[in-house]
């Protein structure tokens, strides 16, 4: 039996699933048909139910938990890890975070600044609009354009992610607020940043085996972490071998093996606050393929 898998040519994606889809792992007769896209692209192929199983962003979700299922392995939840909102301004960056610090609401001018964002089903987003859930004036661009836009003028505020969180200071730019530590702070939970996740549609036995099997490609890279490196390589656009290692330690850990009760707890949280602010659409479908404990 053949299933379409979608998932990004991220080092993380490619460390987790080179076990399954190059069979080093006993798949039990299944075979997979791969797609590799941005998160972004998956995202909208999960809207479209295009694919049996995919890497999709946790905001996203939200949006296709009527189609999809999440399985417990093969989750990015982290620490440290979250996207943070910028300003070229030191001005505004020190005045925001006063009123932040200082629990001052925000008037209709701040309230109206240009925030560029890299995509409006992202978790960064998720989470900006968990913290600031009147900022409404947003753009979305390419996130490695989101920098060049502030230092530009097109926008007011940033949203980076990925290895801009690294970079910002270096061009002159200012941080805000760390969301990331935002949400740790305010719910002592890990960050929800992307799952994989599996078609309701499809039998509940088989649902079962590919989560098993997600698992246990988690588990074969662990064990052996250099097994997977031309293929990780080949998808890493040049990435030296160091920081393809840095990135994959970075959102591959225990909750990638199996989400546990904290991992569930963490994704628990992000969706019932988004829903009580009305962020995302209500649901009476099961967010879990399996109960857990």
């Amino acid at each position: 039996m053949k299933l379409t898998l979608g998932f990004s040519p991220c080092p993380n994606d490619t460390f987790i699933f080179d076990a399954l889809i190059h069979r080093k792992i006993d798949t039990g007769g299944l075979e997979f048909d791969v797609q590799y896209q941005d998160v972004e692209t998956l995202n909208q192929k999960a809207f479209q139910r295009e694919l049996d199983i995919t890497k999709l962003s946790y905001h996203a979700f939200a949006y296709a938990v009527k189609d999809y299922e999440l399985l417990d392995a093969g989750s990015a939840l982290g620490s440290g890890v979250g996207p943070l909102l910028i300003a070229k301004d030191p001005q505004l960056a020190v005045r925001l975070q006063e009123m932040l610090e200082r629990g001052i609401a925000w008037s209709s001018h701040e309230r109206n600044l240009k925030i560029g964002i890299p995509g409006k089903y992202t978790t960064a987003n998720f989470l900006l609009g968990l913290a600031f859930p009147t900022l409404q004036h947003k753009v979305e661009l390419l996130f490695s354009d989101i920098e060049q836009a502030l230092l530009d003028g097109t926008i007011d505020l940033g949203l980076i992610i990925h290895e801009n969180r690294f970079t910002y200071q270096a061009k002159g730019l200012h941080k805000v607020v760390d969301l990331g530590d935002f949400w740790e702070q305010t719910t002592n939970s890990p960050i929800p940043l992307g799952g994989i996740v599996v078609k309701r549609s499809l039998d509940a036995e088989l649902k079962l085996k590919i989560n098993r099997l997600v698992r246990e490609s988690v588990q074969f890279a662990f064990e052996n972490p250099k097994s997977g490196l031309d293929y990780i390589r080949s998808h890493a656009q040049e990435m030296e071998e160091d920081v393809m290692y840095k990135h994959i330690d970075l959102y591959v850990n225990k909750y990638s093996e199996d989400l546990g009760d904290e991992g569930r707890n963490a994704i628990q949280q992000m969706f019932d606050k988004a829903r009580a602010l009305k962020l995302i659409p209500t649901t009476d479908k099961r967010l879990f393929l399996t109960p857990g404990t």
